[in-house]
């Protein structure tokens, strides 16, 4: 299983970015949860966005009404799709996923790898 994150960049405060993650090797349908990390220098891994196969979404407080996540089932894609980014939202971004017999609370069987976002101010 394959993910590739894209889409990341370098945007002004207040501006917009939309990451995807692009997923192979499996069906779609059977990663149960995928979600996005992201990592600051020198700060721990934070878990940003969930979303479930069902759509069920959930959000770290510091991005609530901020960052929508949503599933393309016919692209086999999710999106992060971020809004009035700050410049602690700097970080780079990771997705991740699940396989449906995951014993993972938070999405881990699956990475991709890192996109930088760099929000200045």
């Amino acid at each position: 299983v394959q993910l590739q994150a894209s889409g990341g960049g370098l945007v002004h405060a207040g501006g917009s970015l939309r990451l995807s993650c692009a997923t192979s090797g499996t069906r779609f349908s059977r990663l149960s949860l995928i979600g996005w990390y992201r990592q600051a220098p020198e700060k721990q891994r934070e878990l940003v966005a969930t979303i479930t196969r069902d759509g069920t979404a959930m959000y770290a407080d510091s991005v609530k009404g901020r960052f929508t996540i949503s599933r393309d089932n016919a692209l086999n894609t999710v999106v992060l799709q971020m809004n009035s980014l700050r410049p602690d939202d700097t970080a780079v971004y990771y997705c991740a996923a699940n396989r449906l017999s995951s014993t993972y609370y938070h999405p881990t069987d699956y990475w991709g790898q890192g996109t930088q976002v760099t929000v200045s101010s």
